[in-house]
């Protein structure tokens, strides 16, 4: 999609992918795999999830016949928790944030033999996610520069490594929750305090390790963007292109609409707009 007003810019559209969200295509990835080396057998698969992960591996799960327990803070979202069980999977809500429902969802592994199936961090996963960033530039050859948001790190690992040497990669983060700003600086993985509006999506406590590994090997422009940037920018999607974004998918958009990254003139910026399980009536 190439929104008009923006000459050089095109949103990829991963809001359209199956569960609205493009973690889906790590989801079946990663189970794909786990059948064919025999990891995934009777008790199935477990995640942990503020929401979108579990939605995908629900989905995926349904679709390939595969038992799945996905666990999730109290804090996410309704709407997705209402899709996740929908979609066939065993939903438990622990604790108040990603963390504790990942500690939770690593012990049922260790205790059932289920297969874990990380969030984001975890290669299978990661190479999933990167193969939008395939469909990208074979789509436009000419673009520059691809625009991503940053949670726990594993979609901007993957395009990173799909987009090396082919296009330069930004980093956009939520102010309240910067995981890969805070490791770049420390030089290494750190917790984070994980708060903001994005934080239901965005809200990993630290960035993964094959995300800190992708910025090792190729640092990327790392952008912060406030909460008030996160939500004139999902508005924008709405009323001027009736995107349908959450706000974490809307961060990677703020980062230009706000001006905190500024292309330069003959650039051409692709911006991953990278799920849309939301409310709809918080959309006006």
């Amino acid at each position: 999609m190439r929104p008009s007003g923006r000459d050089a810019v095109w949103l990829k559209c991963e809001f359209l992918q199956h569960c609205g969200v493009f973690k889906t295509r790590g989801a079946f990835n990663r189970q794909l795999a786990g059948l064919e080396t025999g990891e995934i057998g009777d008790a199935g698969i477990v995640v942990a999830s503020g929401g979108n992960a579990g939605l995908a591996q629900a989905f995926a799960a349904r679709d390939l016949g595969i038992r799945a327990t996905v666990f999730v803070p109290q804090t996410a979202p309704a709407v997705k928790v209402e899709r996740i069980r929908a979609y066939g999977a065993e939903v438990r809500r622990v604790g108040s944030e990603y963390a504790e429902a990942y500690q939770a969802a690593v012990a049922f592994g260790e205790q059932t033999g289920a297969a874990f199936a990380h969030a984001y961090d975890q290669f299978e996963v990661a190479a999933g996610a990167g193969t939008l960033a395939e469909e990208t530039l074979e789509d436009e050859p000419s673009i520059d520069t691809i625009i991503v948001a940053v949670g726990g790190g594993g979609l901007y690992a993957g395009v990173a490594a799909s987009a090396f040497g082919r296009a330069r990669v930004v980093a956009v983060e939520p102010e309240r929750c910067p995981t890969l700003r805070s490791a770049m600086l420390a030089g290494r993985p750190v917790d984070v305090a994980v708060s903001g509006v994005a934080s239901d999506s965005l809200g990993a406590r630290r960035v993964g390790d094959l995300a800190f590994a992708a910025q090792r090997k190729e640092p990327p422009t790392s952008v912060l963007v406030t909460d008030d940037e996160i939500i004139h920018a999902r508005s924008s999607l709405w009323s001027e292109y009736r995107v349908p974004s959450e706000t974490g998918a809307a961060t990677a958009y703020a980062a230009l609409l706000s001006g905190r990254y500024v292309p330069q003139d003959d650039e051409r910026v692709a911006v991953v707009i990278c799920g849309a399980n939301t409310d709809p009536a918080t959309l006006a």
